[in-house]
């Protein structure tokens, strides 16, 4: 295949790619408030219920995030008032969770619904391996932090703020300083801090690209 070919073929498919969210970036990393579900075992049937499944674009997800939890017999009319999501007090673009978060099904819909209600990050103290991967993929931040430090937040109150700081890879409660790193793939890390989709990588890189074709010919 020539070089030409190949660049046209990835500027094609990133012209199609839908939009990413902003870069996680910038000085002194990214901070919110955060709403706590301290659930455990949280499954991504929990997250995007099944029913929800169809559409094949990303838009209106995030209306039906947790969806049972929200909702009395689906009714948005009654709300069931003493779960997170339905609590003025709560507010952020941080969701933490109980441990072995979006287990279960392999969907990415649940990753589409997290960012479309306006989740950047996702903090746990464990995540289930293909969901982690899908909310990378989707522009969403998974935190994994110990549980001991999960549980430290939860006991904040609801006017903490977290600060996440992809550069550095550590999260910090800003009310009491403390503070813990996370880990992730340095791919991963690259396209998070730039609002980078696997197609823009790729274009990131062109020249790359391109002087290795050379070299093979």
């Amino acid at each position: 295949m020539s070089d030409k070919n190949v660049n046209t073929n990835i500027q094609k498919e990133s012209s199609d790619s839908e939009t990413q969210k902003p870069p996680l970036r910038g000085w002194g990393g990214f901070t919110s408030r955060f709403v706590p579900i301290n659930i455990e075992n949280i499954d991504t049937d929990q997250i995007i219920p099944a029913r929800f499944l169809k559409a094949t674009t990303k838009e209106d997800f995030g209306k039906n995030l947790f969806r049972d939890w929200r909702y009395y017999n689906d009714d948005e009319s009654k709300t069931k008032a003493d779960f997170p999501l339905n609590m003025s007090q709560f507010d952020g673009e941080i969701l933490v969770a109980g441990k072995n978060f979006g287990c279960g099904s392999s969907r990415e819909h649940a990753a589409w619904a997290i960012l479309d209600y306006g989740f950047r990050v996702v903090v746990s103290s464990f995540f289930a391996d293909i969901f982690k991967n899908n909310a990378l993929n989707n522009g969403v931040l998974p935190v994994q932090v110990t549980d001991e430090f999960l549980q430290r937040i939860f006991l904040q109150d609801n006017n903490t703020e977290l600060t996440v700081d992809l550069e550095k890879q550590t999260i910090t409660i800003n009310s009491t300083g403390e503070w813990e790193r996370f880990e992730i793939s340095s791919y991963k890390k690259t396209c998070l801090l730039n609002g980078y989709d696997d197609i823009d990588y790729l274009l990131s890189i062109k020249e790359d690209i391109e002087q290795f074709e050379i070299q093979r010919v």
